[in-house]
């Protein structure tokens, strides 16, 4: 990992992927997420604020913890999401405190979008 994280906070986020370099076509098509590669099993990702990594060095486990990304502008977000390749598993909906919408990765993973607006 490029950094060490804050103790007893979120410091990476990891997922089994079976192609790296369309894991990375996709989030950086839908969020514009940056990468660095650590050989051929193994890229680093970074949103600017948090990072993690893709890597093909187990089996894709689709499900697991609900990873959610926040969006300035939900509309724009899943527009991207969906044009990147993503399916939508729930749509839209109000929650207390905004609104947010479920989305299914090429992977299988379920990602969530959240805004405030």
């Amino acid at each position: 990992m490029a950094h060490r994280g804050a103790d007893r906070q979120i410091d990476n986020i990891e997922f089994n992927v079976s192609n790296i370099d369309r894991s990375k076509a996709f989030y950086s098509a839908a969020f514009d997420w940056r990468f660095t590669d650590y050989g051929p099993t193994y890229t680093e990702f970074s949103d600017g604020r948090l990072t993690g990594g893709f890597t093909t060095g187990e089996p894709v486990r689709p499900g697991g913890p609900l990873v959610i990304v926040y969006a300035d502008d939900l509309a724009e977000t899943e527009r991207r999401v969906i044009a990147a390749g993503a399916s939508i598993s729930r749509a839209v909906f109000d929650f207390p405190g905004g609104r947010r919408f479920h989305f299914i990765d090429p992977d299988g993973y379920e990602l969530a979008v959240w805004s405030a607006q």
